[in-house]
């Protein structure tokens, strides 16, 4: 039989909804190696687990896409490093985020929330990205950092610009004024941030920044890059991933009306929702590695320096895993997504993600009646791969 799949994740059409092909790939072609790229997908849950949780085999620290120039490819942050390296940055920011911090920041977060709800509620009619999703989590992570109010904006602004090509250079080398730009814009954050440290080092304050100017750990300190590297990655990951999950909330709450009017009625499911948004309707798609050895995986080889990328949005529908996985349920149990990754990456903001989803989800249900799209246009999606989520929602709101 003559196999005609394919696997194009630009597609338009399947970045709208590429859960049918997904299915189709955990069913026929669990490993996909594409064609005239160094390049394989991976679309089942246990075997993307495997990989997550091997940083040995399958590292996280990626040579510079082919063409470009090791001068002008930016050292990695925290991210981009493996163990010891990832864990003696991580233990160095990890004390930030610990979950008895974060509850700490509820009573902000549902002030914020209510701030911007009163806005939006007498606009009645508002793009759901601009007056919730990206305002709520900025606000909270500059908060976080220590930044100053009045740089929000240009805040979110290098953060939009940062992602907005993540993920494409896998599958194709970036032009040369792409990583230029990139460059440029890693050195407009780095010297700010280096301005705001100097700040600390002679007036501490209760914030991030000042934290990381004096963490230390057994005797390791981070250097000014590392610092700046680490703060460009936390601005960054702050806000993006949680912009795009309480987007996606309101988007499959819409498209669920019976499981919208249960979470009304039972809003003490506001914790499971926020999980089953994450796995229904993952933020993050994907999340790529690079192979240390030769590996054998589904009767396929991946060479050494080969790229793995694990489809995250797909392993949170396995059907091996998760029963009835295509099914959107609020009360679902022993939801065991990966959304926010698996092992030495786990998302270190997993639990402030949550927290202001939650708050902002219920801010939302107590404070309108309804709300609903002002028209059916297909939505604006989100400029990178890596991200499954829209960039405006008109929505209209209708007071409680």
């Amino acid at each position: 039989m003559a196999d005609d799949f394919d696997f194009n994740p630009f597609d338009l059409e399947t970045r709208r909804n590429p859960f049918p092909i997904y299915a189709r790939a955990r069913r026929e072609h669990p490993v996909f190696p594409h064609t005239g790229l160094p390049l394989t997908s991976v679309f089942r849950y246990n075997d993307i687990q495997a990989i997550l949780k091997d940083p040995v085999t399958w590292s996280n620290r990626f040579p510079p896409p082919p063409g470009v120039d090791p001068e002008n490819f930016p050292e990695p942050s925290m991210l981009g490093q493996d163990p010891p390296e990832h864990t003696r940055l991580r233990s160095l920011v990890n004390q930030a985020f610990t979950p008895r911090i974060i509850r700490r920041l509820q009573p902000r977060m549902v002030e914020i929330a209510n701030e911007l709800l009163d806005r939006a509620l007498e606009q009645g009619e508002v793009d759901f990205v601009q007056a919730l999703t990206y305002p709520l989590p900025v606000i909270v992570i500059a908060e976080i950092i220590g930044v100053p109010s009045g740089d929000r904006d240009q805040f979110k602004e290098w953060s939009d610009e940062a992602v907005a090509n993540l993920g494409n250079g896998l599958f194709m080398p970036p032009p040369p004024e792409k990583m230029q730009r990139l460059g440029n814009l890693i050195g407009e954050m780095g010297d700010y941030f280096v301005k705001l440290a100097d700040e600390r080092l002679r007036k501490p304050r209760e914030d991030l920044l000042t934290g990381l100017v004096q963490a230390e750990v057994e005797g390791s300190k981070l250097t000014q890059d590392e610092m700046v590297r680490m703060l460009v990655l936390l601005l960054v990951a702050g806000n993006e991933t949680t912009t795009t999950l309480i987007g996606n909330a309101a988007l499959e709450l819409l498209a669920h009306p019976d499981q919208l009017a249960r979470l009304r009625a039972e809003p003490d499911r506001i914790e499971s929702a926020v999980e089953e948004i994450l796995r229904y309707s993952s933020p993050v798609q994907m999340d790529p590695r690079c192979a240390t050895r030769r590996v054998e995986l589904h009767g396929h080889t991946i060479e050494a320096g080969q790229f793995v990328v694990s489809w995250l949005g797909s392993a949170n529908r396995d059907e091996e895993v998760f029963p009835d996985g295509e099914r959107f349920d609020i009360a679902r149990e022993d939801n065991r997504h990966i959304a926010f990754g698996y092992g030495t990456h786990y998302c270190l903001g997993a639990n402030l993600a949550r927290l202001e989803a939650q708050v902002a989800l219920r801010t939302l249900l107590s404070r309108t009646r309804a709300f609903e799209r002002t028209d059916d246009a297909p939505l604006p999606l989100h400029p990178s791969i890596v991200f499954r989520g829209v960039t405006a929602l008109p929505l209209r709101l209708i007071p409680a």
